[in-house]
Parts: C-alpha cells; sequence; structure tokens
C-alpha cells in the first residue's frame, strides 16, 4: 500500500512539472475560442520561426473569428510564399476576401481548394461560401449547383437548405424550393425564414 501510494504521488508530481513546462498550443486555445489568446501564441511562435506554417495557419483562423480580417490577410499571404499549394491558406484567402466583399478574388480561391482537396475537411464550406458569393452575383442556377453541393457533404445544417430553396426560389424553381424549405423545418422546426419561404411560394402559385 506505501508503495502504491508513493508511486501515485510520483505520477502526481511528474504530470504537474510535465504540464507546468508544456508549451502553449495555440490550436487547443483556437478550439477552446480564446482566439486572442491563439494569436498572441502564433504570434510568438511566428516571431521564433518565421517559416512556421502552422502558426500561420491557426492565427489566420484566430484572426478570421475575430473579424480582423486585413491583419488575416497579412498572415495568410505570408503563409502563400512559404507553401504555395497548401489547401488550408489558400481557404483562408478565399474566406477573407470573401468577408471582405471581393467576390471574384474570393471565387477563384474557393475553386482552386475545391480543385486541389475535392474532400478536404473545409469542402462543404467552400461549396457554401460559392453559393452565397453566386447570390450576391444573382447567377442563382449556379448558386443551387454549388449550395446542392454544400448540403451534400453536409446535410443535416439547417441554415444551408434554407439558402438553397432562396437560391432555387429566385431562380424560379418554385417546386424544389418548396421541397428544400420543407428540408429545414424537418431539420428545424423553428425556422421562421423556411415557413415564410413555404407560404410565399404557395401564394404566389395559386
Amino acid at each position: 500500500m506505501k508503495k502504491y501510494l508513493l508511486f501515485t504521488v510520483f505520477l502526481f508530481i511528474t504530470f504537474n512539472i510535465y504540464a507546468q513546462n508544456r508549451p502553449p498550443d495555440a490550436l487547443v486555445e483556437f478550439r477552446n475560442s480564446n482566439y486572442e489568446r491563439s494569436v498572441q501564441i502564433c504570434r510568438d511562435e511566428i516571431t521564433e520561426n518565421p517559416n512556421n506554417l502552422e502558426a500561420h495557419v491557426v492565427i489566420c483562423w484566430s484572426l478570421i473569428r475575430l473579424n480582423r480580417f486585413d491583419e488575416a490577410l497579412r498572415y495568410a499571404r505570408a503563409g502563400r510564399a512559404l507553401n504555395r499549394f497548401d489547401p488550408r491558406i489558400t481557404e483562408i484567402l478565399g474566406e477573407i476576401h470573401y468577408y471582405q466583399g471581393r467576390n471574384n478574388e474570393a471565387l477563384q480561391f474557393f475553386q482552386e481548394y475545391a480543385n486541389a482537396a475535392p474532400e478536404g475537411q473545409r469542402i462543404d464550406v467552400v461549396y457554401y461560401f460559392m453559393g452565397e458569393i453566386f447570390i450576391r452575383q444573382g447567377r442563382f442556377r449556379h448558386a443551387d449547383i454549388a449550395l446542392s453541393t454544400a448540403v451534400h457533404f453536409q446535410p443535416g445544417n439547417a441554415a444551408w437548405w434554407v439558402r438553397l430553396a432562396y437560391t432555387r426560389e429566385s431562380a424560379g424553381e418554385l417546386r424544389s424550393a418548396i421541397e428544400a424549405y420543407e428540408r429545414a423545418l424537418t431539420l428545424n422546426s423553428r425556422l421562421a425564414d423556411a415557413q415564410r419561404g413555404i407560404d410565399r411560394i404557395r401564394l404566389a402559385m395559386q
């Protein structure tokens, strides 16, 4: 029993020493929504090693969450210079340009990502953003294709089904729009936009 207690104390002390000496993890902070802390850690890592691509990626993710798009763009361009073909940086650049309203540039980066990583971790989001850009441009049939692909990858996203339905409604595809609105309500019965969309279309079809 005494040996067991001594061993337990040893493990406890060892763990605490390791925890105290372990370097901070920017990705962990990002996943815990501690974006400012994540940015600070990444800056320190980049200062120590300007070629640290992972730090460039994570700082961009955090800065986007903080809506600091100009700052994120600087780090994304630096990351692009380190690795021209990293799909994470490509998607980040698309996202930054999307939020800045630079639709054509954003679309180019999203299309590049889709070509390079057709089953990438962010492929669903990429097609969603592409759909939103096409909506902005009034290209509703293109938006239909993009958003249909987005919900293919993420069929449980009710908000995306609403956007797909709106796209079809705007293109005059009323029956398929109702189907998409109904799919959204199946996933989330409290979506007022979906119910209003159905009511609006049924009134127009009378």
